[in-house]
């Protein structure tokens, strides 16, 4: 004997409703990776919680790159479509999509100032430990390079200083033997 349909409604049950939501969640979260695995497609999932805690899942963890190909492709998609009429809706849609790109900009940055990390789960901890460390690499090499010119433009300048030096001493000898010389001639009697 089968499962009956179920009928699709709100749950009234707080409990009932999360369990469900956590169950459903993890069933598609996994038909996701399914279908990513199975298909070589790129595959980008977002859900968010009635509490907003957001669940997603991205082929090759490279959700940006998902949602970049989809605002290029939905807005190229817009274009061909709408080429003559821009209506207030469309600029409606595209506030909203700004706003949450720039709602998740906002969030990615209070992760990476070490904020509100209590909504991560220990993979997402995880990938924002590697970027940090990834970006700190960054930060060092781009700091050592910088050194490593500064030292240069410094020896060169070190070089240019003795150079310019080695001729001011030499013209000071020049000079002082040059006041010997007249000092001498000043000195000797003149013949009369």
């Amino acid at each position: 004997m089968g499962r009956g349909k179920v009928q699709l409604k709100l749950i009234e049950n707080k409990i009932y409703r999360q369990v469900t939501f956590s169950k459903r969640r993890s069933g598609l979260l996994k038909k996701a990776h399914e279908i990513s695995v199975l298909c070589d497609a790129e595959v980008g999932l977002i859900v968010f919680s009635t509490r907003g805690k957001l669940c997603e899942y991205a082929t090759d963890s490279c959700m940006d790159k998902i949602l970049e190909r989809y605002e290029r492709y939905s807005y190229a998609e817009k274009v061909l479509v709408s080429a003559e009429s821009e209506t207030q809706g469309n600029w409606c849609d595209e506030y909203r999509k700004l706003k949450a790109k720039v709602e998740t900009i906002q969030k990615c940055q209070k992760h990476l100032m070490g904020e509100d990390l209590e909504s991560l789960n220990l993979k997402e901890l995880q990938q924002l430990e590697q970027q940090l460390e990834s970006s700190l690499k960054h930060i060092r090499s781009r700091k050592s390079q910088l050194m490593l010119e500064s030292i240069s433009e410094l020896q060169k300048k070190e070089k240019s200083l003795q150079e310019e030096n080695t001729v001011l001493q030499k013209e000071l000898v020049e000079k002082q033997v040059h006041k010997q010389q007249v000092q001498r001639d000043q000195t000797l009697p003149r013949p009369s």
